[in-house]
């Protein structure tokens, strides 16, 4: 274990985050993610455009460092710029920036073949970029662009790189993997041999994804003495993406000691924030912010859990902001639904936990998918022999729709013996049978009626016109969301079985 010290990040999602292919942020979008970012992740830098790019990134870059300014963060902002006579400097100073990531070439090859400039050319024009950011009271941190070929190949120009800019107000020297070629053990050499010939200055690593490696290849150069690292929230960049955050910080704190600024009981709300701007969808098993990372689906697992908490390790999900969860399919044992009838309050015998792990294990055989608030449906069903029916039945409906005219429903409801009738229009039939379920409970019964939050159609891939839809509904009562399901041919059908579900799960607890 290393000796505890803290790592700085800079969290680059609204640069090179935004290079995923098909992904762009708009001005309004970005100044909330980085108001997110510095205020509630609390991050030590963003990067937040780059120079010269278009007038939207202006836009953009202006405020997001007016927003800052305003948190008294302004100098945590930072932007990508270029060796140009100054017209990135002069670019930042509109747009309100204090800190310019200047761009130049970290292997030789780049700076003769791309540029088409000597070594000692490129050199005096990095130097003249510096004074004059200097002089408009810019601070610098340099990127060198291709430094993981530079080390690799052209050694010499990147040492008399840096060895030129000794007594330049160079604030960080940052090394990126630009094409994501390295392994661990080259970015620990190789991170190592730059600390140990430049021990007074400042390196970051940026890493890529392309060999699945960032994140090991980040905590290599960690490891061995980079004093901080480029991230992006959920991994976005371009190719293969960056390092995302959440999983580089978890591994440095809980393995090597290594601490950050972040605070890790936000990191997933920053995940659904960017995953809900970008249109780009989190992978359900992405480690720390994955929808199903704290779910676990063996029943041994949830057995163990119940007996010492023996499958939990120190990556716990209230950490952040999460709560472990027990799926219920085929792999499910005993141990797993009990852990689900606890969370709803409902204690039964052995006998009957066997009925119902087996019932779970049938639908899960058959790839339906078993939510835990349809436990109690389940149970009534399955001991139907020993419990009473469902308290409310529909006994009848008549869904209308004409051109023209507002769809209407008509509905026969029984609850506990008695029969209530309704109708009503409504914007789609399923609306109206809805609007008329909710005139029986409050003008009839007095009693509040759920709100309906979410409603999903779902369709087995390669259904024909015959195929069954399923409809998962998500209800809002009081502080507390349920979900039912149903499944039917007929999607109004599917959605009118769910409700009912919901109806029975409301009226008993009620």
């Amino acid at each position: 274990m290393m000796e505890k010290r803290k790592i700085e990040i800079l969290d680059t999602t609204l640069r090179d985050g935004e290079q995923t292919d098909g992904m762009s942020f708009n001005a309004q979008e970005k100044v909330l993610i980085s108001r997110f970012l510095l205020r509630d992740l609390a991050v030590d830098r963003i990067e937040a455009g780059s120079c010269r790019v278009s007038d939207g990134e202006f836009e953009a870059v202006s405020a997001i460092c007016a927003s800052a300014k305003e948190l008294g963060m302004a100098e945590k902002v930072e932007v990508l710029g270029f060796v140009d006579s100054g017209r990135s400097v002069d670019w930042l100073e509109k747009a309100g920036a204090k800190v310019l990531n200047l761009l130049c070439k970290g292997s030789e090859k780049h700076c003769t073949a791309q540029l088409g400039k000597t070594p000692a050319q490129h050199l005096e024009g990095i130097k003249e970029t510096i004074s004059y950011a200097q002089s408009k009271d810019i601070s610098v941190n340099l990127y060198l662009e291709d430094w993981s070929n530079g080390i690799k190949q052209s050694r010499d120009y990147l040492f008399d790189l840096i060895d030129g800019l000794n007594g330049y107000p160079v604030c960080r020297f940052m090394l990126p993997d630009t094409l994501g070629i390295l392994n661990p053990l080259e970015t620990a050499e190789y991170i190592k041999l730059m600390c140990e010939k430049f021990p007074h200055l400042h390196f970051d690593f940026h890493a890529h994804n392309d060999y699945d490696l960032a994140v090991a290849n980040s905590l290599a150069a960690a490891v061995n003495g980079a004093a901080g690292l480029h991230t992006t929230i959920n991994g976005l960049g371009e190719r293969a993406g960056n390092t995302p955050l959440a999983s580089i910080h978890a591994i440095l704190k809980d393995h090597f000691g290594i601490t950050s600024s972040i605070d890790e009981s936000r990191l997933y709300e920053a995940s659904k924030l960017v995953e809900y701007y970008s249109g780009i969808a989190v992978p359900v098993n992405q480690p720390v912010v994955g929808e199903k990372v704290f779910t676990q689906v063996a029943g041994i697992h949830a057995d163990g859990d119940s007996k010492g908490e023996l499958y939990c390790s120190s990556l716990a999900p209230e950490r952040f902001g999460r709560r472990r969860s027990y799926s219920l399919g085929k792999a499910s044992g005993k141990a797993n639904i009990r852990k689900n009838l606890e969370e709803l309050g409902i204690e039964l015998d052995e006998r009957s936990m066997e009925l119902i792990t087996r019932r779970v294990i049938e639908l899960g055989d058959k790839k339906e998918m078993v939510m835990p608030e349809d436990l109690p449906y389940i149970a009534a069903d399955v001991l139907r022999s020993t419990q009473e029916d469902d308290v409310v039945k529909l006994a009848g409906y008549v869904l209308n729709v004409a051109k023209g005219l507002r769809p209407m429903a008509s509905v026969s409801v029984e609850i506990r013996g008695e029969r209530y009738e309704a109708s009503s229009n409504g914007s789609g039939q399923y609306d109206a049978f809805v609007k008329a379920l909710r005139k029986i409970w409050q003008d009839k019964l007095g009693k509040e009626f759920p709100t309906l939050e979410n409603y999903v159609v779902t369709i087995p891939p390669g259904g024909r016109t015959d195929a069954l839809v399923q409809t998962v509904i998500s209800w809002k009562w009081g502080t507390r969301t349920l979900r039912t399901c149903g499944l039917d041919a007929d999607q109004s059908e599917a959605a009118i079985k769910a409700t009912v579900k919901m109806l029975n799960i409301f009226e008993m607890e009620k």
